[in-house]
């Protein structure tokens, strides 16, 4: 085998291989998409039983709550102040979250996930608000 065959036979892999990375790609920001997309409507389904509850009669006792998760909790805050820039430390006092800084360090992975799947946007470093 010569090098010229060997050339042609490691090209024809690496075309395969980048063909194949483009599909996966393309299956992830579809995936992503769709992801973003069920926890935003997740979030509105959390804060329309909060609503749903505030109304009930006070002879009526509430149903429980159930516990959010931390990214149902920041989409919610986003989309109760959709103008609003936030912080990082912003948002943890707004949700009565820690803020030590593992926890402010989570919190700001969380956001950054959030702005790759386009629910928010980042207009200056450090500072995060709902996507228009």
């Amino acid at each position: 085998m010569n090098v010229t065959e060997l050339l042609r036979l490691l090209q024809a892999e690496h075309d395969e291989t980048a063909a194949r990375a483009d599909y996966l790609r393309e299956q992830i920001e579809r995936l992503t998409g769709a992801l973003a997309e069920v926890e935003a409507r997740l979030a509105e389904i959390v804060t329309t039983g909060k609503v749903i509850d505030g109304l009930t009669l006070p002879d009526h006792e509430p149903a429980p709550a159930e516990t959010a998760t931390v990214y149902q909790q920041i989409v919610t805050a986003f989309n109760e102040h959709p103008g609003q820039v936030f912080r990082v430390r912003d948002l943890h006092e707004l949700l009565g979250l820690p803020a030590d800084e593992p926890s402010i360090n989570l919190t700001r992975s969380r956001l950054g996930r959030l702005v790759r799947q386009g629910l928010l946007d980042q207009p200056g470093r450090g500072r995060y608000q709902k996507r228009t």
